[in-house]
């Protein structure tokens, strides 16, 4: 158990460690590289960004002053020793547990770390509910933002994205795990932020940006149906009263039709699924580009239909929306091709 454990040696001179970098959510620096590598000891050399020029040897502890020198030179990370690579048996090495928090030096031997550790996350304990309670109210709030303002010049860099270029050049992704970082001219992470599913983006990836550029934005209240191909829409297993009902909008008297959800359909619409497919002119099946499946987007209860049987659609248009209160109550908002 971890509370046994005792500073057996100085070094177990393992050349492993964990790499730190600056914690960033959103746009934001929540925790900065100079406070997570504070008290513990470099694993290996820490260049200066862009040269060959050692800044801070190997096993150097890293007290305020080389932290100091981390902001200065804007080193953005750092491979650091930890008790959970060390190499030591039936314990720990000084140099892989670091600083000793109550002296300001490298630990001692014969220190029971152990117990120190078993202490020290005994007494704040219930707090721990409070600090999750509090990560989630700030997720709730960033779930209700619509855009991504930039706070740096650099590069963006897109990972695990998939997308479609609309009518008007832009970018609207069809994927759902996408990130957006700006990088900048030394190759560090500056911002990174999640994007959902249907933001448009204004720029591409490695596309210069500048401070206080909107990059993208999405409407907050809807999950879109974004349309991977041109065509025209035919309607499948959409039947008033049975798999969906149409309401108008008494501002602006538009229609639109809303999918029931399986629930509250009668019996006979149970087993439908109602979909929208796209076809050529000739009635035929038009393929998402690259794969041999046809383009037909079946929809979850609540989706919000404002299009015509028949209707043509351009690449990058929303089929349909699916308002966000009830992608909450869905186990995945998924739209699923044939």
């Amino acid at each position: 158990m971890a509370q046994d454990l005792v500073i057996i040696e100085d070094d177990c001179g393992t050349h492993e460690g964990i790499v730190m970098t600056p914690l960033i959510e959103g746009g934001d620096v929540k925790e900065a590289l100079r406070d997570r590598v504070l008290g513990r000891v470099v694993a290996e050399d820490v260049l200066k960004p862009g040269t060959d020029e050692v800044l801070i040897p190997r096993n150097t502890l890293l007290d305020e002053k080389w932290c100091d020198v981390v902001d200065r030179e804007s080193v953005d990370v750092i491979k650091v020793r930890s008790v959970v690579t060390c190499d030591t048996d039936f314990g720990v090495c000084a140099k892989c547990y670091g600083r000793d928090l109550a002296r300001g030096h490298l630990i001692n031997q014969g220190e029971a770390v152990g117990v120190i550790a078993a202490q020290s996350i005994g007494e704040p304990g219930t707090q721990l509910t409070m600090r999750t309670f509090h990560i989630g109210g700030a997720a709730s709030a960033a779930a209700k933002e619509s855009s991504i303002q930039v706070k740096n010049a650099g590069t963006i860099k897109l990972t695990n994205a998939k997308f479609v270029t609309n009518k008007e050049g832009k970018i609207v992704l069809t994927s759902r795990n996408t990130e957006l970082t700006v990088i900048d001219t030394f190759g560090r992470t500056k911002e990174n932020y999640k994007v959902p599913y249907g933001a448009v983006l204004s720029k591409h990836d490695g596309a210069e940006v500048a401070v206080g550029e909107v990059v993208a934005n999405w409407d907050p209240h809807t999950m879109p149906v974004i349309s991977e191909v041109s065509g025209r829409i035919q309607f499948s297993d959409i039947v008033d009263g049975l798999t969906v009902t149409r309401q108008t909008d008494e501002l602006t008297g538009l229609s639109s039709i809303v999918v029931q959800d399986v629930g509250e359909r009668a019996t006979a619409g149970k087993d439908l699924r109602p979909a929208l497919r796209l076809v050529d002119s000739n009635g035929k099946d038009i393929l998402i580009p690259g794969t041999d499946v046809a383009a037909q987007y079946f929809l979850p209860g609540k989706a919000i239909v404002t299009l015509d049987d028949g209707a043509e659609i351009e690449v990058g248009e929303a089929l349909a929306r699916i308002p966000q209160e009830s992608v909450g109550r869905k186990i995945l908002p998924v739209v699923f091709h044939a």
